[in-house]
């Protein structure tokens, strides 16, 4: 993963990459059979995680990147500092237009999105910026 200059301290974002595909174990999806995992770094140096959950009544599903997110808030923090999302295989997922949104309200200046395959080191770094042009904020 070293192909690319971060702003994290040292060991930071494979800490946050290994997490991300961890809890993408944990993800309920029996009707996709895709698992996403996300970890996100907040103010604290804190690690929180979260994994998609698909539910019968499609819109009612909820993304990996909202229940990481959520986890942040829940456990105290309020800025996000960076986000690994991990998808299924060997291919590279962004995150869906509410997440982008939901990373935009909580993200600070700085902080970058880490799109990881589930295995290899293939990765994609992008700002909020990036992912959310014009974005809405309060």
């Amino acid at each position: 993963m070293g192909i690319f200059v971060t702003n994290l301290p040292e060991g930071t974002l494979e800490r946050l990459v290994e997490a991300a595909r961890a809890v993408r174990l944990n993800a309920h999806a029996p009707y996709s059979s895709f698992h996403v995992g996300a970890a996100v770094l907040d103010e604290h140096g804190n690690v929180s995680v979260g994994c998609n959950m698909e539910n019968g009544a499609y819109p009612l599903g909820t993304c990996a990147e909202a229940v990481a997110l959520g986890s942040m808030v829940a456990s105290g923090g309020r800025e996000c500092r960076a986000i690994v999302i991990v998808g299924t295989g060997e291919t590279l997922i962004t995150p869906c237009g509410g997440c982008r949104q939901r990373i935009a309200e909580l993200a600070v200046d700085g902080t970058d999105i880490y799109c990881v395959a589930e295995k290899g080191d293939e990765t994609q770094r992008m700002s909020v910026e990036d992912v959310l042009p014009g974005g809405f904020r309060l």
